[in-house]
Formats: structure tokens, sequence, C-alpha cells
């Protein structure tokens, strides 16, 4: 339900280097002809960036306008599954993380914690559990 704000994925590798090895297999096995039927509103590209030291990575590119690229260098198959799902899944914004705590306009429940409610400094205390009575026979 919704709009995805996925909007290119672009897949880029090296056909010699083995940190490309599962990215090849990957394309070369015909999964990424699977994955992308799946997910026909997503663009596609895969582009070949040969070279020492080029690493594969994976970008998406949003509606929103920014983008995000995650490096997938001698990861797994099943790491580039999850690289791709979380990219197609993502906003495209970037993470924040919240400065101040959570306040809340509606006080728990339990109540506020006092020290006079600290149990552990009261000792051995008796409990009395009371059964109810039988019903009359």
């Amino acid at each position: 339900r919704g709009i995805y704000q996925l909007q290119k994925m672009t897949i880029v590798y090296c056909e010699h280097g083995g940190s490309s090895r599962a990215v090849r297999d990957f394309i070369s096995s015909g999964r990424i002809i699977e994955w992308a039927e799946q997910h026909p509103h997503i663009e596609f590209e895969l582009k070949l960036r040969n070279g020492y030291g080029k690493h594969p990575f994976v970008k998406g590119e949003y509606l929103t306008g920014p983008s995000k690229q995650v490096c997938v260098k001698n990861e797994p198959i099943e790491k580039l599954y999850h690289v791709m799902e979380m990219l197609k899944n993502s906003s495209g914004r970037k993470m924040t993380r919240l400065k101040e705590p959570v306040m809340t306009q509606t006080p728990s429940i339990q109540g506020i914690w006092t020290p006079m409610l600290n149990l552990q400094d009261v000792g051995d205390f008796e409990i009395n559990i009371v059964s109810p009575k039988s019903p009359p026979s």
C-alpha cells in the first residue's frame, strides 16, 4: 500500500574483481531478472566499472531527491538481496537522531516512581494468601 519512493536502482560492479563475484553470480543466474519482474515500479540499471580497487555497490535514487549508496564488497548473494530490499523499503531521507527525549501528554498508569517505593530496603515482610471459601454442599 502506498507509493514506493525508490525510482531507480543501479548495481555497479567489476567483471574481473573478486569483490564483485557475488554480484556477477546474481546477474548471470538470472535472479536479477526475477527480482526486477517482481518490482516493476523500479527502473534497474547495471553498470560495469572495471579497474583495480573498484568495488561493487548498489545505488538507490528516490522520488524525494536524495540517493543512497551501499557497498556490497565481498558480500554473499543473501546480503545483496537484503541491501536491495532495504533500499526498496526506505524513503530516501537520511536517518536523524532525536536529540530531545520523548515527552508524553498522558502519564503512566503506574504513577511516578519515588524513593519511598524502593521495596528492596524494606526487608522481609509477610504475605498472607487467602483462598476463597468453598460453596456449601
